[in-house]
This record gives structure tokens, sequence and C-alpha cells, in this order.
């Protein structure tokens, strides 16, 4: 880390202050009209939707888009490789699917797939700034909550196509956001969904 202007112009002195500046330009408190919105959609959602899309999850599925990811990607914070889950997926299938289809069947996304380690990263040309906003966030998932989000987004992209609930803008917009994995001849479509 090094030493960066706090919004009263003066510089930071110890990590724990540039590391406080860091975080207060980069992350913000929601207002309390965000909490009411969130409180609400809360409500919205405490009882499941049954719908013909609610399909449990095949092993196929699971393990077409768990192949799908890159091995040479950075772990998140459970310190699992992509590689590792497949061999994991292989040695028990069914537990593996048994634990996705419970999350459906539940409508939870466990809180410990949803904890990321935060990576901050300077900005290109920005290497000698003094100023917070030359970091930028990066976020590492753990892969069991990476996996269960593609399944998500592919059922959620399948309904909104099935039917027929996006414009011609959206359905352009959404294939170039779309990344193409080739596994056993075949070619699977997963959308990119990274935040950084």
């Amino acid at each position: 880390m090094t030493t960066l202007r706090k919004p009263d112009g003066t510089l930071t002195s110890r990590i724990l202050e540039t590391m406080n500046t860091m975080l207060d330009h980069l992350i913000t408190d929601d207002g309390e009209e965000e909490n009411q919105h969130r409180k609400n959609i809360k409500k919205m959602i405490a009882e499941p939707m049954y719908t013909s899309d609610g399909a449990e999850f095949t092993q196929g599925e699971i393990k077409q888009t768990i192949e799908c990811f890159n091995i040479k990607k950075v772990t998140g914070i459970d310190g699992i490789a992509s590689d590792i889950f497949q061999r994991i997926f292989n040695k028990f299938p069914r537990i593996v699917t048994a634990i996705y289809n419970q999350c459906i069947k539940t409508g939870s996304f466990p809180g410990r797939w949803k904890t990321a380690k935060i990576i901050p990263i300077t900005n290109p040309g920005k290497e000698n700034s003094m100023d917070p906003s030359k970091y930028r966030l990066i976020s590492l998932l753990n892969i069991g909550g990476i996996v269960l989000e593609k399944f998500l987004i592919n059922r959620i992209n399948h309904h909104m196509y099935k039917n027929e609930l996006l414009t011609e803008v959206n359905k352009a917009s959404r294939r170039k956001s779309l990344k193409r994995c080739s596994h056993g001849g075949k070619k699977i479509y997963i959308t990119g969904t990274r935040r950084t």
C-alpha cells in the first residue's frame, strides 16, 4: 500500500489509515431507503415461487458447468480451485448434485458461498497517484457459489428467452456478453457476471 491523499487534503501516514481511506472511497454505506428496499424484497421473496423452470439440476448440467471454468483462476477464501472442485464432483457426483438441488428447493444461497476475498488492484497509469480512486476492487468468490450463480443465470436466461421477455436490444447485448465454452464437441454459453 502507498500513501494516499485523504478527503481533507492531508496524507495518510500508517497502513491502517491508508486502507481506511481506500475503503471509504470504494465502499459506500447503503442509505436508509436502500435498507428498506432490501427489506421489501426479502418480504416479497419469502414465499418460494414454483414454476416449471424450477426443475432439479442434473449431474450432466453440473459437470458441464464445472468443466467450463478456467483452472488457472485464483481461488476464493475457501482455497478450492476449479480443478479440485471438478475432482470432488467426479468422486461424489450425487452428493454435489444433491447440494445444488437443495439450494433450489429451499431458495437459499449458502452464506459461505457469498463471502468474497476482496483485492485492491491499481488502475493502469495511476500507479504513482495519491488519490484513492487509483484502486479498483476485484472479488474472488468461492467456486461453489460461482457454480450456483452460473446455474441460476442460465435458468433465468432460459426463462427469459423461452417466454420472449427480452426485446431485440436486450437479446443483442446479451449475445455480446456471453462466454463460449466448448465441452466434448458441444458449445455451452455461460453469461459472464464477474464483479470487478
